[in-house]
């Protein structure tokens, strides 16, 4: 009996369930089918016949060939009064949109050591024979992967100067991809260095043809350092580095920031490149330069794994015992350390003035080195002439210094470190003392101080003591100097002053006419691609508020999508609609209106915050759209 009830029971709980089904199923479809119902009333009562009616729950998606793109913005306006505007799926063809395409050519040429690699659609015209007798003249034994497609159809304005621009960059990039349509060529490439990188970029941009937008990719790997170096100085003037060498930009943050910490003013330059003795490089530099700190005046010297700390003679020696005491103990494993204290000056009555050694080497900004002082012997002093001569050339050097058997152990490799670490100089002056090396003068590159200090650190010793005073003269320099931010927009708004970027009437599509405009625009930014911008979008005021910033939103919209398929770095860009709430002419007039209905670039500047609106509102507008917009 008892089983049986509990029969019963599930089976009247699995009617229950089936029936719940079912009506909750013929609820669902009497609500899509009255959905579509009413929608579909609605379009045909708007003389909308072609756009077709599909409900899948709560979506409804709305298909067609609409005749054009204001009857496509019809629709969704009469739809969304029907239902909400986020239930709505846009699956609407516009008939003029699909009147005389073309095919898009393009064409990636990949270039390894394993060889060459062709893809992409081309014309017929300017097709795979062409490419390929191009490809052989770089190496008739290059392995060429063919995958190239073409079409019978007329060459596009421009193509045959692009292709023939992407090929010839290809002979000289033996790394390279490098990707070629009719209004541009990127190019994406490896070089050895950062010279060589400099080189490719200015022989390209030579070689670019009128008309063709390059956008360059050129990389070069960090460079290796060696050895690994770092110089700090602490005395009465100021505190400063002559050489910084680190591993990471977060290594060299952590230097900086100790270097801040101990006294150094103005920006801190640590060059980055690999050959680092140990990952912990940053903490045995922060706790040495905490410990010369503590020393209060003196140096540091770091070479690779190996830290000279040199201290001056004031400080007590229990002192500089618990100081090095210390390091020690917080400095990692790999690194060896040698600390110095120079015995305090002995004073006693009178004395006498005695005669240093001294060798003086002078180059002037017209290349010109005269020596002059004392050498230990003459095959020393030919070696020195010889030497400086390999440096400066032979018609620079004038050599005077005398033979002086007297001068002390190292004099020769003194001078000749000293003479190197002048060839990094512009104009200035090497002084060779029996106690001190010193470098002074100005430079016209930016690393010459820590090359000098790492030359010196390598020749004389780690213990060695040496001075250098060098300037770098970034007016002499004559590398190009990047526009600032403020420059970039102006450069962009100056383009858009001479024409204006249009659209078809109630449309978000750029017309052709004005693509050129948005390419003269990526061709601006090729310096600019990190400065942050807000590409805005502006209407006059015809039209409703809400329609005409909708409008405006998504016209912003289609900028940035098409600087983003010219390949331009949109990282920095946001694009933002205005609407009619801008004006900058009389919207009574219709050259006021005509003016107002525009793009605009501004600068964002770092303090402001992120316009989260960046995608436009979420709500379509139900009022009756501006047919002029």
């Amino acid at each position: 009996m008892h089983r049986t009830v509990i029969f019963l029971g599930a089976i009247a709980l699995t009617i229950a369930a089936a029936m719940s089904y079912l009506a909750a199923s013929f609820v669902a479809d009497l609500v899509e089918n009255r959905t579509a119902r009413d929608v579909s009333q609605a379009l045909n009562g708007a003389g909308l016949n072609w756009a077709s009616v599909r409900t899948d729950g709560m979506i409804v998606s709305i298909s067609g060939l609409a005749p054009d793109e204001a009857n496509r913005f019809e629709s969704m306006r009469v739809v969304s009064k029907v239902v909400a505007t986020r239930r709505i799926h846009d699956d609407i063809t516009v008939v003029n949109a699909l009147a005389g395409t073309s095919p898009v050519f393009t064409l990636e040429l990949l270039r390894n050591g394993d060889g060459i690699s062709l893809i992409g659609l081309v014309p017929e015209e300017t097709g795979r024979d062409q490419i390929l007798e191009s490809i052989k003249e770089i190496n008739v034994d290059t392995e060429v992967t063919d995958m190239l497609e073409s079409v019978a159809h007329p060459v596009p304005k421009g193509w045959a100067n692009a292709l023939n621009f992407g090929l010839a960059s290809l002979r000289n990039l033996p790394r390279s991809k490098i990707s070629v349509t009719r209004r541009q060529v990127t190019i994406t490439a490896i070089t050895n260095s950062i010279d060589e990188k400099n080189i490719v970029e200015n022989a390209l941009s030579r070689m670019k043809p009128d008309g063709v937008i390059l956008v360059m990719k050129i990389s070069a790997p960090r460079p290796v350092v060696s050895p690994f170096s770092l110089r700090l100085i602490i005395d009465e003037a100021e505190t400063r580095f002559d050489s910084c060498t680190a591993d990471t930009k977060k290594a060299r943050d952590r230097i900086a920031d100790a270097a801040v910490a101990a006294g150094i003013k103005g920006h801190v330059s640590c060059a980055i490149g690999l050959g680092v003795p140990s990952p912990r490089w940053a903490d045995a530099i922060e706790v040495s330069i905490a410990a010369l700190v503590e020393l209060k005046e003196g140096s540091l010297t770091v070479s690779d794994a190996d830290i000279t700390l040199v201290s001056t003679p004031e400080i007590s020696q229990q002192e500089f015992d618990r100081i090095i005491h210390n390091l020690e103990q917080k400095l990692p494993d790999v690194f060896s350390l040698h600390a110095v204290l120079p015995p305090k000056p002995i004073v006693e009555g009178e004395v006498a003035e005695v005669e240093v050694p001294e060798l003086l080497a002078t180059k002037s900004p017209e290349g010109q080195v005269q020596i002059r002082g004392r050498l230990r012997d003459e095959r020393t002093r030919v070696s020195v002439s010889n030497f400086a001569r390999a440096l400066f050339g032979s018609e620079n050097v004038y050599n005077t210094a005398r033979v002086d058997p007297g001068v002390p152990d190292g004099w020769p490799t003194r001078v000749l470190a000293g003479l190197e670490a002048l060839s990094f100089l512009r104009n200035g002056a090497l002084a060779v003392r029996p106690d001190m090396v010193e470098v002074r003068g100005t430079s016209i590159v930016p690393e010459a101080r820590s090359e000098i200090s790492r030359i010196l650190s390598v020749k004389l010793g780690d213990s060695a003591d040496f001075r250098i005073l060098v300037t770098y003269e970034e007016s002499l320099n004559q590398k190009v100097v990047l526009p600032t931010p403020q420059e970039c927009v102006d450069r962009i708004n100056d383009i858009l002053k001479e024409q204006q970027i249009t659209f078809a009437p109630s449309s978000v599509k750029i017309e052709t006419a004005s693509l050129n405009i948005v390419e003269k625009i990526a061709a601006a930014m090729t310096d600019c691609s990190e400065v942050p911008m807000e590409i805005g979008g502006h209407t006059d005021s015809q039209g409703s508020e809400k329609l005409n910033q909708t409008i405006s939103q998504a016209r912003a919209e289609s900028v940035l999508d098409y600087l983003l398929s010219l390949e331009v770095l949109t990282t920095f860009l946001s694009a933002k609609g205005y609407g009619e709430t801008q004006p900058i002419a009389d919207n009574t007039t219709e050259e006021g209106r005509k003016a107002n209905r525009r793009i605009a670039f501004t600068l964002i500047e770092p303090s402001q915050s992120p316009d989260p609106q960046v995608t436009g509102s979420q709500d379509q507008s139900t009022e009756t759209e501006n047919p002029d917009e």
